[in-house]
């Protein structure tokens, strides 16, 4: 099932101010609260979704991006999106629009336990201009915080499991109360019950993980995809963190990248250029022949549209452009020295530009057209 638009979801136009989409949202998330709706899986759903939308909507990095490329931006959980977010996620993120602890107003206001989320592992991987355009699957070696078999927690005491203690003080403006992390179990509500030998004082040890990072096609250098859950692990019953994956794109022998766009330069011979010819290039799906038509000038682009990258957002392709470089040889022998001395008098070998030979700014002019 294709997700839905993030402003269709709020409601709201991409015009929006910050202001309008904290409304909107706040809206959609008092109607399908799970307080107010106990046990509706529906309902429940509705509220993530809206969850999600608001997490992209309400920072500037991550609306510009799905402005930009839509959802294939955040396959994957690509650039931090906010698909795979629990309940907890939402609470612990978007706290200040509920309230506090998780109640909403008047629904429920129960304070909720709040839970631990390990850190992130981050990692770059090297994709060839040939894997960028076609997406790619990727298996790589993730070392990797794990609870170590056998280790047990129990409730904190200190807070209950809350994970936070509350103080009240009295001030000259009244009793105020303030929350904190619990500094007897780190915020995670559980401390060690107990703790096997060979793990560490949180009851980790490191293991070594082969994790698949499904890469779409069209993706950028310093572009930055997510896999939740494949960080490192959190205390007790708390949740993993998340792999950031950076997108690191290497150089291509001849080909360079100029958005979906490639370039590719290509020498011909003066025999060719008089001549014509049938020459085979590279592109990122193969080889391909291209015919060179006699008489061609040095400096043409040759455009073969759809053969370059695909867009990440998936709705076209970019073109590759052949620049047509006519190879002068520097050294000649005494017979072709001789036959060019001729040929200077020849008007054939005179220039004569037409005006369908565009000027070197023409031709820039029309690239980024």
């Amino acid at each position: 099932m294709a997700k839905r638009d993030y402003y269709d979801i709020l409601g709201i136009n991409k015009n929006a101010s910050a202001a309008e989409i904290k409304k909107a949202y706040r809206k959609m998330a008092v109607k399908y609260h799970p307080d107010k709706n106990p046990d509706d899986k529906e309902a429940e759903e509705k509220f993530k979704e809206a969850a999600e939308a608001y997490e992209i909507l309400s920072d500037a990095d991550k609306k510009a991006r799905f402005d930009q490329y839509g959802h294939q931006a955040f396959e994957g959980g690509g650039f931090g999106g906010g698909g795979g977010m629990n309940m907890d996620d939402i609470f612990s993120q978007f706290g200040d629009i509920f309230g506090g602890g998780g109640g909403f107003g008047g629904f429920g206001g129960g304070q909720r336990q709040r839970v631990m989320k390990g850190s992130n592992l981050r990692i770059r991987v090297k994709l060839t201009l040939e894997e960028i355009a076609n997406g790619v699957e990727k298996k790589v070696k993730v070392k990797r915080k794990t609870q170590a078999k056998g280790v047990t927690y129990k409730t904190c005491s200190t807070c209950n499991g809350q994970g936070q203690v509350t103080r009240v003080t009295n001030t000259i403006l009244g009793r105020m109360q303030t929350a904190a992390p619990c500094n007897a179990c780190g915020g995670t509500g559980q401390i060690i019950d107990n703790r096997p030998p060979n793990s560490d004082a949180q009851g980790f040890q490191v293991e070594e993980e082969t994790v698949s990072i499904k890469i779409p096609a069209g993706v950028v250098d310093g572009m930055q995809l997510k896999v939740t859950g494949k960080g490192n692990a959190a205390p007790g019953n708390g949740i993993s963190g998340d792999l950031l994956v950076a997108i690191s794109e290497e150089t291509h022998p001849t080909l360079q990248r100029e958005g979906d766009n490639l370039h590719y330069d290509l020498y011909v011979s003066v025999p060719d250029a008089i001549l014509g010819s049938s020459i085979e290039i590279d592109t990122v799906t193969g080889k391909v022949r291209l015919k060179i038509e006699a008489g061609v000038q040095s400096g043409k682009i040759l455009r073969l549209r759809g053969k370059g990258i695909p867009n990440v957002n998936g709705y076209s392709r970019g073109d590759l452009l052949v620049h047509i470089n006519v190879w002068t040889p520097k050294t000649l022998s005494k017979e072709q020295k001789s036959f060019f001395e001729k040929m200077k008098s020849d008007e054939h070998f005179s220039p004569k530009p037409e005006s369908s030979d565009k000027s070197f700014f023409e031709k820039v002019k029309d690239m980024f057209s």
